[in-house]
């Protein structure tokens, strides 16, 4: 079974923008499938902002054979010993909707699924760059919907220069999480995410997008200062 992570580390610059730059790949690391390597943002901050961009917080989300290889890789590369000093939760695939080429063998879904069970959702996506700035005005209200939701326990997002743009929200449940994909939250303006989602039917801010939703199965480590961040 194809075993998923989200990691998060603080990290020197150097160091972080090495992997951001040459992130590892399966020919050099045994057991890896894909790995995207990105600088952590913070949902909702200034554009021109420190908190957009932050050079020291490297983020990457992999897909491995197995659990194995993500301990063989945590424990005896650079990059891995890295992030062993950071925070990661292991997942398991549920659903996949949307499309992106170095997902492309994922099923639409596994089955059925349990509405009360935690979840994990991540989104990727490649930007069309003249598009930036709507998908930022569309964008940053979503942002602070994902941020504020009382369902979340984790929030942020992620990027890659030029065009890779990535959210990652760890939820009580899935059925939080769809209520507020749907825009039936009981929160101020809950339908931000369906508005912002119509908008993209309407034009394109993406050439490829996906949202990937997984079953959290372990957390290890420990994320400015907090443990037991998944529910599970």
């Amino acid at each position: 079974m194809t075993v998923f992570t989200f990691h998060l580390a603080e990290m020197k610059i150097h160091t972080a923008a090495r992997a951001y730059l040459r992130p590892p790949t399966g020919e050099q690391v045994t057991g890896l499938h894909h790995a995207e390597c990105m600088w952590r943002m913070a949902l909702g901050a200034p554009i021109l902002s420190p908190a957009r961009m932050q050079l020291r917080h490297l983020a990457m989300f992999a897909a491995w054979e197995s659990d194995a290889a993500i301990d063989d890789f945590l424990g005896s590369t650079p990059l891995g010993r890295e992030l062993a000093n950071g925070w990661h939760v292991r997942m398991a695939f549920l659903r996949r909707w949307g499309h992106i080429s170095e997902f492309d063998g994922l099923p639409d879904s596994v089955g059925e699924q349990d509405p009360a069970a935690p979840v994990v959702a991540v989104t990727l996506a490649r930007m069309r760059l003249p598009q930036v700035p709507r998908f930022i005005h569309w964008g940053r209200p979503v942002e602070e919907l994902v941020r504020d939701h009382p369902g979340t326990t984790l929030a942020l997002a992620a990027m890659r220069l030029p065009r890779t743009v990535s959210t990652f929200s760890v939820w009580h449940s899935q059925g939080e999480m769809v209520e507020m994909v749907r825009g039936h939250s009981p929160v101020p303006q809950p339908e931000r995410h369906v508005a912002a989602m119509a908008e993209r039917e309407r034009k394109d801010f993406h050439f490829e997008f996906t949202t990937l939703r997984f079953r959290p199965i372990a957390e290890h480590g420990t994320w400015e200062g907090r443990t037991h961040i998944v529910p599970i």
